[in-house]
């Protein structure tokens, strides 16, 4: 019976939220980004005979931590650019995952000496009671973006009662660059329940400077969902998948607009363990099904964004079961094909009662080029790496000229 009362009232938050957002307000382009004029060094132009790109000397990536909060568990760390340059990184940290000691911190990366600020508290779970006038149990999943005006935000998921599928999203603004923060105010995306509408990837911009939040459900049904929003109000959202296999999107812009989104997978036993994927052709009102993305996913986050030169980039556990192995990814930007350019963490050689989880990578490029990643290290720490433009390009040339030697083997033999 309590079943079907709670069926019941999705089915009615849907009819009502559906008649809410039924104003239609007219969906903008997706903004794009202008695509770099290449050179003969560049991803995209690389080939097997072009081995000069290997032969120069490329520093290697840089590696350090983020700062220490006290805090035994850490965990859903992002990035974002502030205006002078440098980078803000965000990220959750308590005794566990969902405790009530859980708070949400900030620090501050200078590029030029390539150290971390000491950390600082952005919310914790009584900020957020007292913000938003309601009992919060448990907070996480920090996403920063950018108003039209240049105002930081920063999106992050509140629990009231249960477990994440209870979340829903809630957003505060700072005038000075993360420094200060507002009153957090909750994002209205159903006005019955409001109920398990979690964030994790970063937003999309329009060209008419409003944001699409790829958000996604976790209660009864798993799926995608693409929320068009104004200011901190929801003013329209889509389905983006459907089912219970199908979280955590992250899209890829093709242009105004053609995206693409791929998907945590959380299928059931049996069915493939690979990354799911979604298309729409229409600035994201309308999205289809598309055949997977044939790398393996183990029910685990994933990052990726776009490079000037075209060039996309997937940070992710590339594994069916586990995620003890993390990968580094490319692809040209017009084929699917991916290539692994490096493991930047593997411990399957230890025995499975000794592997380290690395996963919840995030991905930012402050100049279109060089590339920020963070994640999760064994949920103790919070793992920073960053990859100049010239070690891409090397290391992509690299890839693709031991892919095509191992090919040419295949055909002598």
């Amino acid at each position: 019976m309590s079943r079907v009362i709670a069926i019941c009232f999705l089915f009615l938050a849907a009819v009502i939220g559906f008649l809410h957002i039924d104003s239609r307000p007219v969906w903008a382009p997706f903004a794009i980004a202008s695509v770099e004029q290449v050179d003969d060094g560049a991803i995209d132009d690389v080939t097997p005979k072009n081995k000069s790109a290997m032969k120069v000397n490329v520093p290697a990536s840089q590696s350090n931590w983020l700062p220490d909060t006290g805090a035994p568990s850490v965990h859903a760390a992002s990035l974002t650019a502030l205006k002078d340059g440098a980078v803000r990184a965000f990220w959750f940290a308590g005794s566990r995952e969902g405790a009530a000691d859980v708070a949400i911190y900030s620090s501050v990366y200078d590029t030029r000496s390539g150290n971390w600020s000491a950390p600082t508290v952005v919310m914790d779970r009584i900020s957020a009671e007292k913000g938003l006038s309601r009992y919060i149990a448990k907070l996480g999943n920090p996403v920063p973006s950018r108003l039209a005006d240049g105002r930081l935000q920063l999106f992050f998921v509140t629990v009231s009662i249960g477990g994440w599928a209870g979340s829903s999203i809630s957003v505060v603004t700072s005038n000075d660059e993360g420094l200060t923060w507002s009153k957090p105010q909750r994002l209205i995306s159903s006005p019955l329940l409001n109920l398990s509408t979690l964030v994790k990837s970063p937003p999309i911009q329009f060209n008419d400077g409003l944001l699409g939040i790829p958000a996604y459900h976790e209660w009864i049904g798993r799926f995608g969902e693409f929320l068009r929003v104004d200011a901190g109000q929801v003013i329209d959202k889509r389905r983006m998948s459907s089912g219970r296999s199908a979280i955590q999107p992250l899209v890829f812009v093709n242009d105004a607009q053609d995206a693409s989104a791929y998907f945590r997978q959380t299928r059931s036993s049996g069915l493939p363990k690979q990354i799911p994927v979604s298309i729409t052709q229409n600035s994201g009102q309308a999205w289809l099904q598309a055949p997977d993305l044939t790398i393996a996913n183990p029910n685990s986050a994933i990052a990726g964004l776009v490079l000037n030169s075209g060039a996309r980039i997937l940070v992710l556990n590339n594994i069916e079961i586990g995620r003890y192995r993390l990968a580094l990814m490319m692809n040209d930007g017009k084929s699917e094909q991916w290539r692994t350019i490096e493991l930047l963490e593997d411990d399957e050689a230890a025995p499975e009662i000794q592997r380290k989880e690395f996963s919840y990578p995030y991905l930012l490029s402050v100049d279109g080029g060089g590339v920020h990643l963070v994640c999760t290290w064994d949920r103790k720490k919070i793992r920073h790496r960053y990859f100049s433009d010239a070690w891409l390009k090397q290391a992509y040339s690299k890839a693709f000229s031991v892919e095509a030697e191992a090919s040419s083997k295949e055909v002598l033999q």
